[in-house]
């Protein structure tokens, strides 16, 4: 898999969300998608990261974009997380890390990545994928407390 960067076109995916929808990019054809990744429902750093996207989701959708969580549970533990911190916006379990691998959000570099990547888990990044479906922004370490704010910067 190769790294992807700024200006290349985001892989297609698709997969099951929290409430049982079928999702894929091409949904988002037309308005901004942040895709973020995250290591495990129910954490403290992956529930402040999500707790702060649902805050500011209103605002997000206002500027005509839309978010969308992505880790390896499946649509039971996404489901008990969505509805334990009120998430307004949908995850998408792969199980099968497919979507992770293709946008490099497993085992992406250094010891602790290749750690989770083994253990099953995503890495944190989100992708800013712009209405024609290229990558406009990397977050490689988003600031989970503060991660809404980030994402607004940039949309």
């Amino acid at each position: 898999m190769a790294k992807l960067n700024v200006g290349d076109a985001a892989p297609d995916f698709s997969g099951t969300t929290t409430d049982g929808s079928k999702v894929a990019l091409k949904d988002f054809r037309g308005k901004t998608l942040i895709l973020y990744f995250y290591p495990k429902d129910d954490t403290p750093g992956c529930t402040a990261q999500a707790c702060s996207l649902r805050d500011a989701n209103t605002e997000i959708k206002k500027k005509g974009a839309a978010v969308l969580g992505v880790s390896t549970q499946g649509e039971a533990s996404h489901q008990r997380f969505a509805a334990k911190y009120d998430l307004n916006f949908p995850l998408l379990a792969d199980t099968d890390k497919s979507v992770a691998k293709a946008y490099g959000a497993l085992g992406g570099g250094g010891l602790l990545s290749a750690a989770m990547s083994l253990a099953g888990f995503a890495d944190r990044v989100t992708f800013v994928i712009d209405r024609a479906g290229k990558i406009a922004h990397i977050i490689n370490s988003p600031n989970t407390k503060n991660h809404a704010e980030e994402v607004l910067a940039l949309i």
